[in-house]
């Protein structure tokens, strides 16, 4: 039978955990810097960055699992990386690795049977090995060429069996290691953008005004000289608050908006004989189609906008933008 559940241990007990593995974390940033972590974690981005094969990562069980996330990231930030499981490794998978991989194995005790198993031969075959371990005398961290020791003082686990700080430091010391690379490597926001494309990082980078913009009929658009009742019906087909008034040859004059009728209307304007011409305000918000389509929610935000025309490089009106397209493209 099990005892009964105690709300107030429960969180005492998750206090605890989530203190022993911060500390086990704050222990590991101060020896990031100190001999010999310090040494052989400079070591291990200069070996990622002067890999011309790919990033192997494995590990069993546990560390499998942070294995595989570790693979993720580089693969996700410039290093090309994929994990192999230690077991599939020794039945066939392993004639993935090339010697001009980096084969990085990941094990808290250093002594699981599966990674000990293949790393003889991953040696042999002239691949760097890199081993992440809480023994450095254990047999990976001495088989290793480079060896980062992430050593916790103790689980967080009340039974001090299950890994929890270990998995916890070692997870930590794998993403700095992934971000001194991606640094290193001078990996940015449009490569970010680039390997995450499906993201919300992705479409915010990668989108286009030209992406999302209405052309052709569907943006309005009335020349100077048509009277003013006739650029407010263009404003009420085209359904964007907004209509562009333009010359004969397409280049923007100004532009007539729903606040425009509102303001002309609250001071008494007499709108039957007035033309799109002496409506119009001059000089309005526009955007090239080849800016991001970023740059345009920063615009409409900043100027309170939420409509805006584009226009070429000759100001010929091109497009229209409505800050409801720019939500359906889950740019905002």
């Amino acid at each position: 039978m099990s005892p009964e559940f105690s709300p107030e241990k429960a969180l005492r007990l998750a206090r605890e955990t989530l203190q022993i593995e911060a500390a086990a974390v704050q222990a590991l940033a101060e020896r990031i810097e100190q001999p010999p972590l310090a040494e052989a974690f400079a070591r291990a981005v200069r070996a990622l960055l002067e890999c011309r094969g790919r990033v192997v990562v494995s590990g069993m069980g546990k560390s499998g699992h942070i294995a595989r996330k570790l693979a993720a990231t580089l693969a996700s930030t410039g290093t090309p990386a994929y994990f192999v499981h230690p077991a599939e490794a020794s039945h066939g998978d392993l004639g993935m690795v090339t010697e001009q991989d980096v084969f990085i194995a990941m094990s808290n005790s250093g002594e699981v049977e599966e990674l000990t198993r293949i790393v003889p031969l991953v040696k042999r075959m002239g691949t760097l090995l890199i081993s992440i371990t809480g023994r450095a005398e254990s047999t990976l961290a001495r088989y290793a060429d480079i060896h980062l020791d992430c050593a916790v003082e103790r689980e967080a686990c009340p039974l001090r069996l299950a890994p929890t700080a270990s998995t916890t430091a070692q997870l930590a010391l794998g993403d700095a290691l992934a971000v001194a690379v991606l640094d290193a490597r001078g990996f940015g926001a449009d490569d970010f953008a680039r390997t995450h494309p499906g993201g919300a990082l992705g479409r915010r980078l990668l989108t286009h005004v030209s992406d999302v913009m209405r052309t052709g009929d569907r943006v309005p658009r009335v020349r100077e000289t048509v009277g003013f009742f006739d650029a407010l019906l263009e404003m009420t087909r085209k359904g964007l608050g907004m209509t562009a008034v333009v010359d004969e040859h397409e280049h923007l004059c100004g532009v007539i908006t729903d606040g425009d009728l509102r303001r002309l209307v609250e001071r008494g304007v007499d709108l039957r004989g007035l033309s799109a011409g002496q409506a119009m305000h001059p000089n309005p918000r526009t955007i090239a189609a080849q800016a991001l389509a970023v740059e345009a929610v920063q615009m409409m935000e900043r100027h309170r906008i939420s409509q805006m025309l584009v226009v070429d490089e000759q100001a010929r009106v091109i497009g229209a933008l409505h800050m409801h397209d720019l939500f359906d493209a889950k740019v905002v």
